[in-house]
């Protein structure tokens, strides 16, 4: 079953090819016209899905859908339609000596597989970048989210019909494992596939997949206090990086800071409180939180609160000597996603910026913007974590690869 509807996904996937920005772009505005106008359908099929989660679980907040978010997810949509074809773009010309012609263009990788766990949202911002850089896509969602992943894939396809696009463009398989299996190993049908999720799901589809894969998604990120930093600024940054949405991938897990301003922590920590945010804080930056932090919420930090993805109101604090070993911290601990100093020094953020093996390096900003439409890119397909084809968030042009076109006048060669 899963190899049929894999191989109805590659052959529509052709049709794609045929199809000019300007359809792209109206398809894919009246699918977001279509999800507002049935959100009513959309959420009573979450509310499904959020019967069988427990609210404590972390990843209630990535499977809750309300109207707001429903019409975050349709401007993102929409914005995506606005963008440019990152498609036939001229990457390199060049006439050889015999006067043939090489070109190097833009082109869909084809299809495109997407592994995700509870978060909804996902689906449209898949299906509308492949859709606009001419790729089929392949939707794995999880069985938390299996209710409100078909509704919205119901939306997608009523659309895709009633424009004559077949809708096996747009696949949704079943969310049991034999699934996972199928899509990991389908060479020849499959051309990459793109995981977002836990560090467990990323591993899995490392270590299992044949077909080529982009990681995406486990982020461990920290910021780094530095001597020289504004307090005013690090209060802010620090709140709103943990605090803004702690479900996600850019929140920050663990604050570096350096020993001459922990007499600065409670206030740097003030807002946290008001979030119920767990600290595990090492000796020296419990002992400067004792009494100023609540009693409830301060807990010693032990060797399990350093590299963990805490995805819930928890946060490690680390005390430092030096931004060498803040450095050394974040290269020991870091998933190479997102880090970001809080500093008033040139010289501290240079070097900050050069050591930083991440996707993402900011300086006296907040790691809640590491996101494809807070970039500018209208959506996101995923934070990639590595460095081949693509790093940091995936938008159009990494969902494309190239080819070379070839022109001349008859020449052979000798």
């Amino acid at each position: 079953m899963i190899n049929e509807l894999l191989q109805q996904t590659l052959a529509a996937s052709r049709q794609l090819v045929t199809l000019d920005d300007a359809a792209i772009n109206r398809i894919l505005t009246d699918t977001a016209s279509a999800l507002l106008s049935r959100q009513a359908e959309v959420l009573a099929a979450n509310a499904e899905d959020l019967r069988r989660m427990d609210p404590a679980n972390p990843k209630y907040d990535r499977l809750k859908l309300t109207e707001e978010r429903l019409a975050g997810i349709a401007g993102d949509m929409k914005n995506v339609a606005s963008l440019p074809s990152p498609l036939g773009k001229l990457l390199s010309e060049t006439t050889r000596p015999n006067g043939m012609v090489i070109r190097k263009v833009t082109v869909p990788f084809g299809v495109i597989g997407v592994i995700y766990e509870a978060r909804p949202n996902v689906t449209f911002d898949v299906f509308s970048l492949c859709f606009k850089s001419g790729n089929a896509c392949v939707l794995k969602g999880g069985s938390d989210a299996d209710s409100s992943n078909r509704a919205l894939v119901a939306i997608i396809h009523d659309v895709l019909a009633g424009q004559g696009i077949d809708p096996a463009v747009c696949t949704l398989l079943p969310p049991d494992r034999e699934a996972t299996t199928e899509l990991l190993n389908a060479v020849g049908l499959v051309d990459l596939i793109i995981p977002r999720g836990s560090s467990s799901l990323i591993n899995f589809v490392r270590d299992h997949a044949r077909v080529p894969v982009i990681e995406t998604g486990a982020g461990i990120c920290h910021t780094y206090f530095d001597k020289d930093g504004d307090k005013e600024k690090g209060r802010e940054i620090i709140n709103n990086a943990k605090t803004r949405r702690v479900s996600v991938c850019n929140a920050l897990d663990c604050l570096i800071v350096h020993r001459d301003r922990l007499g600065d922590l409670p206030y740097l920590c003030g807002k946290l409180s008001g979030s119920n945010v767990v600290i595990y804080a090492d000796e020296p930056a419990f002992a400067a939180l004792s009494g100023h932090y609540p009693a409830a919420l301060l807990q010693p930090a032990t060797s399990d609160s350093f590299g963990t993805e805490f995805l819930d109101y928890k946060m490690a604090i680390r005390t430092v000597s030096s931004l060498d070993e803040a450095l050394q911290h974040i290269a020991r601990y870091s998933s190479k996603h997102s880090e970001s100093i809080v500093s008033e020094s040139p010289e501290a953020i240079r070097r900050f910026q050069q050591m930083v093996d991440a996707a993402c390096v900011y300086a006296n900003v907040s790691t809640a913007f590491t996101d494809g439409a807070q970039f500018g890119f209208g959506a996101e397909i995923g934070i990639s974590t590595q460095k081949l084809h693509a790093r940091g968030p995936m938008a159009l042009p990494e969902l494309t690869t190239y080819k070379y076109i070839i022109e001349g006048d008859g020449q052979i060669r000798k």
